[in-house]
This record gives C-alpha cells, sequence and structure tokens, in this order.
C-alpha cells in the first residue's frame, strides 16, 4: 500500500499513477470536503476526470486520518511550501505533515518529500521530526527527497515519460526510492543526497525565472527603443545551437517559478551570500504586470481615450494555458491595477469561472466583447479565436504574441 499526504495538483495525479500500477493507495488530506468529494467520485483537478475516480473502487480512497498510513509500504509527502507575507519559506504543512506522521510511522517504511523546499529541508527539518517516533532514519525507516516535476495541463509530458530526481539520506533509502519510482516512472535519476535532489528542483525553475526575467526586460527596452521583440526573437531562434527560446509576458504565475527562487535566496543568506542574479531576476518578473498596465494606458490615450472609465476586458486569468489555476497569476495583479485605476474590468475564462478574492465571475465572451475599449490577452486559451478578436475590437493588447499575424494600429503587443 502506498500512502500520499496532500490531495492537491501534485498529490493526487501521483496517487492515481501508483492505482494504475497495481498499488492500494490512501490520500490523506486535511481538508474534510476534499477528502468527502474524492471518496464521492469527484476530482477538483483538471487533469483527473471524475470518471476516472469512479471507476476505482476499493484501489484508492481519501482520509482526513493520518492512522490510516500506518499501514502503507511508502509514505509520499506532497503538501503545499508557499511563501509567507515577507516572502520567506513557510514549510508550516510539512512540518505539520512530518509530526503527524512520526505518531504512526513504523519500521521499515518509506518516506519520502516531493513538496518544492530549499536545501537541507529533508535533512534538517524533516528527519528530525520523524525521528521522534524512537525511530532512527536509515536504520529503521528509509527517507529520500524527490522533487515533483508535474506540468499542469500537459499531455506531452506525464509522470511516466518524465525523469524522476531521487536523492535518499543513505545508499539504502536511495536504492528504496529509486525502486518505488521505477514501477510509475520510466526513468529514474540517482543523485547522491537529499540536498542534491532538493536543489537540482529550484535549479530547473530558477533557470525558468531568469531566462523569463532576461526576456522580459528586453520587452520594456524594445518598446521604448520602437523595436518588434517578437520578430527578434523569431531570428534569434533560427541559430541551432546556443540560443534557447523564452518569450516575454505579463509575469510569471502558478505553484513554482515565482516561488521557487526565494527558497534559494532565504537559504543562501544563512551561508553569508546574496544571490543578487536571481533576486533581480523575481523583482523584474513581479515588475512586469505594472508595465502592462503601464501599456494599456498608453495605448488607450493613443486611441483618444483615459484609462479611467473605460471598459477593459482582460482575457485568461489562469496562470498558463489549459489549466484553472490561479496562484500568483499576473491575471489577478493587472485586473487590481486596472482597478485601482478606474477602469471598468471584466475578464473571460472558461477554466476559472470566479475570482473569489476579486469578486469577479467570468463574463461570456460576447457580452464581455461588447462596448469594450481595450482587450488584454494575458493568458492564451487554446478555446478562443484571438486573431479574430484582433480584427473586430477597437484595441487589442497582446500580452502573449498570439496575434503576430495580424497586421493593424488596433493591435498593440508587448
Amino acid at each position: 500500500m502506498i500512502g500520499v499526504v496532500g490531495m492537491g495538483y501534485v498529490g493526487l495525479p501521483l496517487a492515481l499513477a501508483f492505482v494504475e500500477a497495481g498499488q492500494t493507495v490512501v490520500g490523506v488530506d486535511i481538508d474534510a470536503d476534499r477528502v468527502a468529494a474524492l471518496n464521492a467520485g469527484e476530482s477538483h483537478i483538471e487533469d483527473v476526470p471524475s470518471e476516472l475516480l469512479t471507476g476505482l473502487g476499493d484501489r484508492f480512497r481519501s482520509s482526513v486520518r493520518y492512522e490510516d498510513l500506518a499501514g502503507a509500504d511508502a509514505i509520499l509527502i506532497c503538501v503545499p511550501t508557499p511563501l509567507s507575507r515577507n516572502r520567506e519559506p513557510d514549510l508550516g504543512q510539512v512540518i505539520a505533515a512530518a509530526r503527524a506522521l512520526a505518531v504512526v510511522l513504523r519500521r521499515g517504511q518509506l518516506v519520502v518529500l516531493e513538496s518544492t523546499t530549499y536545501p537541507g529541508t529533508t535533512r534538517e527539518c524533516l528527519l528530525p521530526l520523524l525521528e521522534e517516533s524512537g525511530m532512527n532514519a536509515g536504520r529503521d525507516f528509509h527517507l529520500a527527497f524527490s522533487p515533483e516535476r508535474v506540468d499542469p495541463g500537459s499531455r506531452r509530458w506525464t509522470l511516466a515519460n518524465t525523469p524522476r530526481v531521487v536523492g535518499g539520506l543513505t545508499d539504502a533509502c536511495g536504492e528504496c526510492a529509486e525502486e518505488l519510482y521505477r514501477t510509475i516512472c520510466e526513468r529514474v535519476v540517482r543523485v547522491s543526497s537529499p540536498e542534491a535532489a532538493e536543489l537540482s528542483k529550484l535549479l530547473e525553475n530558477i533557470f525558468r525565472s531568469v531566462n523569463i526575467a532576461l526576456v522580459n526586460e528586453l520587452a520594456v527596452l524594445a518598446d521604448r527603443m520602437g523595436i518588434d521583440l517578437w520578430e527578434v526573437i523569431d531570428a534569434s531562434a533560427t541559430k541551432p545551437f546556443g540560443f534557447m527560446r523564452f518569450d516575454p509576458g505579463p509575469g510569471m504565475g502558478g505553484h513554482c517559478l515565482p516561488v521557487d527562487p526565494f527558497y534559494l535566496s532565504w537559504r543562501a543568506r544563512e551561508f553569508d551570500f546574496v544571490p543578487e542574479f536571481i533576486e533581480l531576476a523575481g523583482k523584474v518578473n513581479q515588475q512586469m504586470p505594472y508595465h502592462c498596465v503601464g501599456r494599456v494606458q498608453r495605448a488607450l490615450s493613443d486611441a483618444g481615450k483615459p484609462l479611467r472609465g473605460a471598459k477593459v476586458v482582460i482575457l485568461g486569468a489562469a496562470y498558463k494555458p489549459g489549466v484553472a489555476d490561479t496562484r500568483e497569476s499576473p491575471a489577478l495583479k493587472i485586473i487590481t491595477l486596472l482597478s485601482e485605476r478606474r477602469a471598468r474590468v471584466c475578464y473571460h475564462d472558461v477554466h476559472v469561472p470566479e475570482l473569489v478574492q476579486l469578486g469577479l465571475r467570468s463574463t461570456p465572451l460576447d457580452q464581455a466583447l461588447a462596448g469594450a475599449d481595450a482587450v488584454v490577452i494575458v493568458t492564451a486559451h487554446s478555446e478562443i479565436d484571438y486573431v479574430a478578436i484582433a480584427g473586430e475590437a477597437p484595441l487589442v493588447i497582446d500580452l502573449r504574441g498570439v496575434t503576430r499575424e495580424v497586421v493593424s494600429s488596433s493591435v498593440v503587443r508587448l
């Protein structure tokens, strides 16, 4: 039996992958409503159809009780690791899970942390809490770190074909974790320690963060210089070596890119090191919604209209195409900034029916576009014909480059 702690975007798909591999799985979550819904066959994640849950029978069940994990051979921790208001790591849910597991932990079990965190968390935080059980990691139970690599909404990269990185506390711990993940992954990559595995996940996301920041900063500069950055990127991308394409946008969203770099920069300070490059990238990306709102205001002004009182339609509220996840989505900041400037803002997103935190509901597309002064493409979902909208709307501000084939003075691109 496999136990999975946390039935979110990472934990639920992981649990079902083990079920498909022939295991019986118990998923633990502190949200009683979520647990009840899962047991009733109702999924809250787009990548997991409810129909899939209803056909699992007794091979999968969810619970709020950690006691139900006592019989598991392996327990995988997949709880959120957000940032605090001061942009510092919040390991509250990891700590709570470790303390609860220490009560039910038994000899021979494998515990793996999958939640993204800073190097040293598994050894310095998780290990001592689990050893409050009276047992020793590496001798009485196995402990490892294996970072999640979920790409929500992607049909190309799945749990099966995405290589899995594993770092065990000891060689035996690593071997045990590797054996487990080989049942659901085509390739498992062993590294020497939990710290190496923890840092590998941060490097992956910091790499993207830094390069996105670079191209976003160039977008601001190219705008001032009157150069079409999309044309520049297309030209640079023809080089068959030494260049990797990154496109500009309104900012970064999701549960990884806006968060993970701060985990490493916070940890680095304990070693008297300031990762200026990483922090600068974070600052650049955090400023992009402000630049985008300024772009909207300037485009309206050029059309002879003030931002105040203008009807501005936001297309896309999710942080990426094809998902309903709005965590850290730049659309939220853009909507807030436009509203503060007294624009009349509405949004349309087929995946996000409402934004509770902003008191808004998704407006049907035809209704949203009717009488619009400006249409802002923030997230480019595949369900919308953006070229058609660009040909009909009086003003389109394209922050994603999806209208590049349209030649019109009414279309403004980032």
